[in-house]
């Protein structure tokens, strides 16, 4: 029930729905219940079982006022039409009653439908928002793939499982009790002896219940590591062929879908072993209920008329659809609490960079941004050690370094995508934690080693972020980025799509479009992450030319991998093993002999 307990923080906008829904639930178990309960006095009247009723009843709140009221109207009908016309009569009016009794049935279903769908909706939603707030550490510990499934398997599982149960929860209970009420009232005895038997077989049934709980859970897990593996297989495709991979990439994902599908298999097995087995339970219960039933009419001093009797078995047999389609629900509820649990991962999960209540805004970059005695570790590994590094404003910051050696990293912690184990990053006088993470992002502009470009039009991914965009704007930032030549060449020029990755274009042309990007944003800070290091000659001569009227102005802080890229840099700062092994101009750190020397001679001699 836990389940149903964090789907109902979801149920909460629908309130009115659902009571519509339950509303109409009620109406539609009250017909159906009066419909069988017509039948019971007519069947005593036709059986003579009891005396007819010639003088209207004095009105009282019980079955046998019921019952003394249905004899007395039947009577004329009896007298004038004979007992084949009251049974027409009597026909009729059931096929009334379960008229009414679908149409109420249809208008519950036609506002439950709107819950089911929209609850669906928002947890997706909800997943989904998460997904864009966690900070990227999450992500370095999840496989993609997994959480692909856990806002498209898990949560058409909820879908399926949970929310098509919730119908069942809010009519079943209801014609559980009236029913209930009815054959208390018609017998005490015989109703006593029928609830004796009910919970014993709904505990066997809890069992399966629990055992299909794991086995959905272990089926969801082994989905999100297909997805990963279906993933990885897209990402890499090219090196798969390249090294004539097929054969093993094969066998890997061969074993993964064989284990999904034993897994599956134990599923299947056990909620198809729900129906059955229930139905088993419940003719048992059925059996010796008529046998006592069947006794107490036989025995005179009981005073249970056989049409009384058969009534009862009606509204039994009416009882027993609720309680195995409760049974079935647990059973879905069960199989979706799995689900349930995986989406909570994800929307339960810490986001560690948190905002101040008190954030400050900041609209402009001024002076200068400092890394003061800064710490960063990914668990237990330190990347970054004791780091003191002054950036002034309009000032052009290199760091070079062996690959591991921290540059990415300290980068990524000025925009706040990681948070520092210790120390801190000051700009314009306060640590960045105090200001309000949007706007100390768009002080920034990223251009990566990676163009990160989106299966959308060249347009949008140009304008990413900015709103009311202009074609003006955009066709500006092209040409400063040498991008529009080669983009009025493009069928739909502006409005063609990219496909996904940007897969339609060059590796050139795409960071090209990544710096187009960056310059429509206008930031006064940029970040620049080896931005040519995988570009072929002449796509790195228009890329950089591009870059450098990007950082005209601005200041900006450059991860080379090409160091002849950044030798009229302001400040080149080398990094080894996460701490700062030298500083100083282009000249200076050559005139030292150090590690830079040694790097530059390496790809000289290269």
């Amino acid at each position: 029930m836990k389940s149903l307990l964090k789907i109902g923080k979801y149920l909460a906008p629908y309130k009115l729905v659902a009571l519509f829904s339950i509303g109409f639930n009620i109406l539609s178990v009250f017909f159906n219940l009066l419909s069988l309960l017509a039948f019971i006095p007519f069947l005593n009247l036709l059986f003579g079982d009891v005396e007819p009723v010639l003088v209207q009843p004095s009105f009282e709140l019980s079955a046998d006022y019921i019952k003394a009221l249905f004899n007395y109207r039947m009577q004329p009908f009896i007298v004038e039409y004979g007992q084949r016309g009251a049974l027409l009569f009597i026909c009729l009016t059931v096929a009334i009653l379960f008229f009414l009794k679908n149409v109420f049935g249809y208008l519950s279903r036609f506002f439950m439908a709107n819950i089911r769908s929209g609850v669906v909706r928002d947890i997706r939603r909800s997943i989904y928002r998460k997904i864009l707030v966690l900070p990227l550490s999450f992500y370095s510990e999840e496989k993609k793939g997994d959480i692909i499934s856990r806002i498209t398997g898990d949560v058409q599982e909820v879908e399926w499982s949970i929310m098509s149960s919730l119908e069942m929860l809010f009519r079943d209970p209801i014609s559980i009790i009236l029913s209930l009420g009815i054959m208390i009232s018609m017998n005490a005895n015989l109703t006593l002896f029928s609830l004796v038997l009910l919970p014993i077989s709904g505990l066997i049934i809890g069992k399966v219940g629990k055992s299909l709980k794991r086995t959905s859970s272990k089926l969801q897990i082994k989905m999100g590591e297909l997805l990963s593996n279906v993933e990885e297989t897209l990402t890499g495709l090219r090196i798969l062929k390249a090294f004539n991979a097929e054969a093993s990439a094969n066998e890997k994902f061969d074993t993964i879908n064989g284990q999904y599908n034993l897994t599956m298999l134990k599923m299947f097995r056990k909620r198809d072993l729900a129906s059955p087995l229930s139905e088993f339970l419940g003719s048992i219960v059925m059996v010796a209920l008529v046998w006592y039933g069947g006794n107490m009419v036989l025995d005179p001093a009981a005073k249970f008329s056989g049409g009384d009797f058969i009534g009862y078995i009606i509204i039994f047999s009416q009882l027993l659809n609720p309680v195995k389609s409760l049974s079935s629900a647990y059973y879905n509820i069960q199989k979706g609490a799995a689900s349930t649990e995986r989406i909570d991962m994800v929307l339960d999960a810490e986001n560690k960079i948190n905002e101040k209540p008190d954030a400050i805004s900041i609209a402009g970059f001024q002076d200068k941004i400092e890394y003061k005695d800064l710490t960063f570790a990914y668990g237990d590994t330190e990347v970054l050690k004791n780091v003191n590094i002054q950036i002034q404003k309009g000032k052009t910051i290199a760091l070079v370094g062996q690959s591991g050696g921290g540059k990415s990293t300290l980068v990524d912690l000025l925009p706040r995508f990681y948070d520092p184990k210790s120390g801190a990053i000051w700009l314009d006088g306060h640590p960045i934690t105090d200001y309000k993470i949007k706007d100390l992002r768009s002080l920034m502009g990223i251009v990566s080693q990676q163009s990160i470009l989106f299966n959308d039009t060249i347009f949008n991914n140009i304008a990413l972020g900015i709103e009311n965009p202009t074609m003006e704007g955009v066709v500006e930032a092209a040409k400063i980025a040498n991008a529009h030549e080669f983009i009025e060449k493009m069928p739909d020029g502006y409005h063609t799509n990219i496909g996904d990755g940007g897969g339609k274009l060059s590796g050139g042309q795409k960071q090209r479009i990544s710096i187009a990007r960056a310059v429509m944003k206008n930031p006064p800070i940029m970040i620049l992450d080896e931005a040519t290091s995988a570009l072929d000659t002449e796509s790195e001569k228009l890329v950089q030319d591009a870059l450098y009227k990007l950082m005209e102005n601005r200041t900006s802080i450059v991860i080379a991998h090409r160091l002849s890229t950044i030798q009229h840099a302001d400040e080149i700062i080398v990094m080894q093993d996460g701490e700062v092994a030298e500083r100083g101009t282009h000249d200076g750190l050559i005139a030292q002999n150090g590690v830079y020397k040694k790097l530059t001679d390496l790809q000289t001699f290269a």
